[in-house]
């Protein structure tokens, strides 16, 4: 049986070619039990980030195999 949490990852980065974050280490939310959790934190540090133009957040599944 399997089981999906969702995290929300991103941050700052030092260009518009988001390739290296700014502080090194990314900025990690959750884990939340259901995608519509993840997609209200996204939004939320989307809209707290709107005015700086190299910041970038992505939601991220990970699959639990839990015993039987």
């Amino acid at each position: 049986m399997t089981k999906e949490r969702f995290w929300v990852v991103g941050g700052e980065y030092s260009c518009l070619a988001f390739k290296t974050l700014k502080s090194g280490a990314p900025q990690v939310m959750g884990p939340f039990e259901t995608r519509d959790e993840a997609k209200a934190a996204w939004k939320r540090v989307s809209e707290e980030t709107r005015a700086c133009a190299t910041a970038r957040y992505a939601i991220a599944a990970e699959q639990l195999v839990l015993p039987a």
